[in-house]
């Protein structure tokens, strides 16, 4: 059993979006997220920009993958995520989950081995924040790296869009 360890039940959007700060803060070496599209969760608002920003200049090693069904949606609507990837180009990545992939609907984030948030389904923003849970978080880590591996980098440094 691990020391600490805490479940929080999320019950709508503003708790999904409060989970997904506080799973930020919480980050220390890496951050690893799947979503549909990144948009309208707090991916471009100027505190969790700032969150992302000290995680990625804290250490040279610290890592934030985001994994994305349509990613294109992040260039138009979280700037942003796309200054962050500009800035920490070498330390950042955003993929895109191939076709066979779409049929995965349960989005999650998981920091460090440690922490998770998760969602039932891309459309029901009910789910869990987890601390100090280990064993979930290293579930859906293999789950995440498994995606990774199918998937494709999907925007650069050099994207442009407006």
């Amino acid at each position: 059993m691990n020391a600490g360890l805490q479940h929080t039940t999320l019950n709508g959007t503003a708790d999904y979006i409060a989970a997904l700060d506080a799973l930020c803060s919480l980050a220390q070496r890496n951050l690893c997220v799947f979503e549909k599209n990144f948009v309208g969760i707090g991916f471009n608002s100027e505190a969790r920009y700032d969150t992302l920003r000290r995680f990625l200049l804290a250490s040279p090693a610290s890592r934030l993958h985001l994994l994305a069904h349509d990613a294109s949606q992040i260039v138009q609507h979280c700037p942003r995520l796309m200054m962050l990837l500009r800035q920490f180009s070498h330390s950042m990545h955003i993929y895109q989950t191939p076709k066979h992939l779409l049929h995965l609907t349960e989005p999650f984030a998981v920091a460090d081995e440690s922490h998770y948030v998760r969602r039932f389904h891309f459309d029901d923003p009910r789910g869990i924040l987890a601390q100090n849970d280990a064993e979930g978080s290293r579930v859906l880590k293999s789950r995440f790296v498994e995606m990774w591996t199918s998937s494709h980098p999907a925007l650069s440094s050099t994207t442009l869009g407006l």
